[in-house]
């Protein structure tokens, strides 16, 4: 990666290209690449979905239609936010982390139930007219509010007093509601994204090896108590908890060795006629893996890693450090979820429940993702160096 370039307040408002993909082929295969995975996520989602919704006396279109109302809406949102220059996201940067923490901590209050009920043992949707995941959006604030700090504190990084500690306070009070209600996979993501951000701004690596150290302990209680603990034996030794706390992973396996090279073909899969749980969600990739195959899953990898390679690229070649950090904060979310959701679809991780991005149920995690690829097309779209190296190919030799 080339050196951090420097941040600078720009003396003028950025003026982008009239349209809204920008002038180079990174804003336009960055959307390419989403649009292609959303499109075969929905229909993915049909064929995982439609089954579950029958069998709860619902139409068989009933989560694919939500899905594409998610869908149309984070794609305007996308536009219009690919339109923002990436700098104005600094000036937002308080309010985000500062709202997404009221309304986490309104979420665990105890007279809060009518608006957030437990559901499945957990209180993680906010109910207004339609069910929101803050958490979801809380993964978006910690990047930005991160991102900004670190550029602030580029003279500090060497203190762990002045330089990490300011992190930690504030990503302890946003992670503190979430594992309250509780969600550690989400927590775990959280912090592991202001964590890469951090680092890639210049912190030491000394002070996350001390943190996590004093973490270890916390880390272990956590996971070794209650259905957690039930978990990681069974992730241990799958074959004796196949009827147990590893039932799904051993269904999910099932499922992608049925599938074989080119799949059981579409609609044909077997393990979503109740056999494997959460098959519109937190096992559709096992799903896609019964159905297209070894080469459906090399496809949907291919288009995660165009997102994720094009992503760094525009971090690269960001106009300052905010722009780089923000782009490496949204691609490593992208990232992150989706080798996190095909880990535990393979069995190399323990169930964690998160979400395929762009594919899954969820709409709140849709709309993350869709906001995330756009502001990873306003800061391509701001950046002097891919310009430049675009209006070279267009001279003529």
């Amino acid at each position: 990666m080339s050196p951090m370039p420097v941040d600078a307040a720009p003396r003028t408002t950025p003026e982008y290209a009239e349209s809204g993909l920008g002038e180079g082929w990174e804003p336009a295969v960055l959307l390419g690449a989403t649009l292609l995975l959303l499109c075969f996520g929905l229909v993915n989602l049909y064929s995982a979905s439609a089954f579950l919704a029958q069998r709860q006396e619902l139409p068989d279109t009933f989560y694919v239609l939500r899905q594409a109302v998610g869908a149309v809406v984070g794609i305007v949102l996308l536009v219009g936010v690919s339109r923002v220059p990436h700098r104005w996201w600094r000036t937002l940067a308080w309010p985000l982390i500062v709202g997404v923490w009221a309304t986490l901590v309104f979420m665990i209050l105890p007279w809060t139930h009518a608006l957030a009920p437990e559901i499945n043992g957990a209180r993680r949707w906010l109910h207004l007219g339609v069910a929101v995941q803050p958490s979801e959006f809380a993964k978006l604030a910690i990047i930005i509010w991160t991102a900004h700090l670190a550029v602030k504190k580029q003279g500090t990084f060497r203190s762990l007093s002045q330089g990490l500690l300011p992190f930690l306070i504030i990503w302890g009070l946003l992670l503190l509601p979430i594992l309250l209600q509780p969600d550690l996979s989400t927590a775990f993501v959280i912090g592991v994204l202001g964590a890469l951000v951090v680092f890639a701004a210049g912190a030491r690596i000394g002070h996350f090896v001390f943190l996590g150290v004093m973490l270890a302990p916390l880390a272990l209680a956590q996971l070794g108590s209650g259905f957690r603990q039930d978990r990681m034996l069974a992730f241990q030794d799958l074959a004796g908890h196949t009827s147990t706390a590893g039932y799904q992973v051993h269904q999910s396996l099932i499922a992608l060795g049925s599938g074989g090279l080119a799949g059981v073909g579409f609609g044909e899969g077997r393990q979503k006629f109740g056999f494997l749980p959460e098959p519109h969600n937190d096992f559709i990739f096992s799903m896609i893996g019964e159905e297209w195959g070894l080469l459906g899953v090399f496809f949907l990898f291919a288009l995660y890693l165009v997102i994720v390679l094009v992503g760094f690229r525009v971090a690269r070649y960001a106009p300052d450090l905010f722009g780089q950090l923000l782009a490496i904060g949204v691609t490593s979310l992208i990232a992150l979820h989706a080798v996190l959701h095909m880990g535990v679809g393979l069995g190399l991780l323990p169930p964690t429940g998160l979400s395929l991005p762009l594919v899954s149920y969820g709409r709140s995690n849709l709309l993350v993702t869709l906001v995330g690829v756009g502001m990873l097309m306003g800061v391509a779209r701001g950046s002097p160096e891919l310009s430049a190296s675009r209006a070279r190919r267009r001279v003529p030799a």
